[in-house]
């Protein structure tokens, strides 16, 4: 069961919330220049191998934040999370669904940096087919962040929201234009996601975090009870 503390969030928990949120913008840069620059398209005045170290940079950044977003959540006892909860899927008392999504998101993050360091033994075909799982664990973790996030129903997280949104499919689209004919099947599937999950995710923010009562409902019935009997700014700060 859930155990929160008497009294209000730490500020371990303000730092969680804090570096959750540019890990998200972190990767979403990452994932976008990822997709806008790949193939055979390189932006004029800057070389490839440029294009590669701000892309490595991005990721490193990335995960130095969300390194911050793990710790700080384990280390604060405004709820009880373990160690195995951050690399063992939907297996935590909090909001396992939403964790997990997270979970899964940073585990597929873990798996290409431990293939980038064996990139020369695996061979340039199998490390991109791995190195695509990136592309995989950044709307498990939009969803993660929107599922699980203190702070969904507020303006300005909304906003990071739909930009880290428009960024991607702005990159999406620009590589599908950059690409030029053929490859219709991967078009296809292309032009489907950059129009479903914007649409999948407005429909669960107002079906779900933007209604009220979201924190009992994204919590599991054991821990339910306990939210609710927390005070009122208590509650607002597991939003």
């Amino acid at each position: 069961m859930v155990q929160l503390a008497a009294s209000g969030p730490s500020p371990l928990w303000y730092a969680t919330r804090a570096g959750g949120t540019v890990a998200l913008v972190l990767l979403t840069a990452t994932v976008a220049l990822g997709i806008a620059t790949g193939g055979q398209y390189v932006p004029r005045r800057m070389a490839r191998f440029e294009l590669g170290t701000l892309h490595r940079n991005l990721s490193l950044l990335t995960l130095a934040f969300l390194a911050l977003h793990i710790v700080t959540a384990i280390a604060d006892t405004y709820v009880t999370l373990s160690w195995y909860d951050a690399v063992l899927p939907f297996g935590a008392s909090y909001r396992p669904l939403w964790l997990g999504l997270g979970t899964v998101a940073f585990d597929l993050m873990l798996a290409i940096l431990a293939t980038s360091a064996i990139r020369l033994r695996l061979g340039r075909r199998r490390w991109k087919a791995v190195h695509w799982l990136a592309y995989a664990s950044w709307p498990l973790a939009l969803f993660h962040g929107a599922g699980t996030g203190s702070d969904t129903r507020l303006t300005l997280q909304l906003v990071i929201y739909v930009g880290c949104l428009a960024l991607v499919i702005a990159a999406i689209w620009w590589r599908l234009y950059r690409a030029g004919p053929g490859r219709v099947a991967a078009r296809l599937w292309a032009a489907v996601a950059a129009g479903a999950v914007p649409a999948v995710l407005a429909g669960f923010l107002t079906a779900g975090p933007l209604q009220p009562g979201w924190a009992n409902r994204a919590a599991p019935a054991g821990t339910a009870r306990t939210t609710a009997s927390a005070p009122a700014h208590q509650e607002e700060g597991i939003e």
